[in-house]
């Protein structure tokens, strides 16, 4: 497997100092087990941080900080390993052991929902709603809408290639697209295209059409 898109060296600090929400975790979570190479950032990066913090002299809390630090919910805290580490290598199935937590299972534990066209969707439930995940079938040459973006998208090619204007994307491929990005994804021809995307925004589409059932399918 030759990996050629990877996530942004600021997602992957701020993945490995914490810092980032459930819903960007799965898919850097999901894209790391998949690529050695993005693995050894983090390990650099995790490196570098316990370091820094071996090296921090200790503050003594003063008595009216303890009562702020005390009222924070352990949730809050505990949430930062909410995404399991990555196994070193996967072979046989689909969905990464990430995905596969959350899912409960590989591709045939997936409960799609149908959005048209044999298009499929399955919504992942996070333990935060500012972002929304989901799982994507696209079928074998047909398209996504055209559209642009109201916020950030993470999309991590898990099964076959899809192409726009930025590339080909193939298994383990990971694309980063920003609001100023406009794009229609096409699925290739041969075998569907399952993806992970993860959005902070819905997206804007630009066509009539879809912008009316976009309610409907909550993308």
């Amino acid at each position: 497997m030759n990996i050629e898109h990877h996530p942004s060296e600021a997602l992957l600090l701020d993945y490995a100092s914490g810092a980032l929400r459930e819903g960007w975790s799965v898919a850097i979570a999901a894209h790391l087990a998949l690529c050695p190479e993005c693995r050894q950032v983090v390990r650099d990066f995790e490196a570098i941080g316990a370091a820094f913090l071996e090296e921090l002299k200790p503050t003594p809390l003063s008595g009216d900080r303890l009562p702020d630090l005390i009222s924070v919910p352990l949730a809050e805290v505990d949430r930062l390993d909410d995404v399991p580490a990555p196994r070193a290598s996967i072979s046989s199935p689909v969905l990464p052991e990430p995905l596969r937590r959350y899912v409960g299972g590989d591709l045939d534990q997936v409960p799609w929902r149908r959005l048209g066209l044999g298009a499929y969707q399955c919504l992942i439930s996070t333990g935060e709603d500012e972002t929304s995940v989901r799982l994507l079938r696209i079928p074998a040459g047909k398209p996504v809408p055209s559209h642009t973006h109201g916020g950030l998208e993470l999309t991590l090619v898990l099964h076959g290639v899809f192409t726009d204007t930025t590339g080909q994307y193939a298994r383990g491929d990971l694309q980063e697209a920003s609001e100023t990005l406009e794009h229609q994804p096409y699925a290739a021809a041969g075998e569907d295209c399952i993806c992970l995307a993860v959005t902070d925004a819905p997206l804007r589409f630009s066509s009539i059409a879809a912008r009316v059932v976009q309610p409907l399918i909550g993308i």
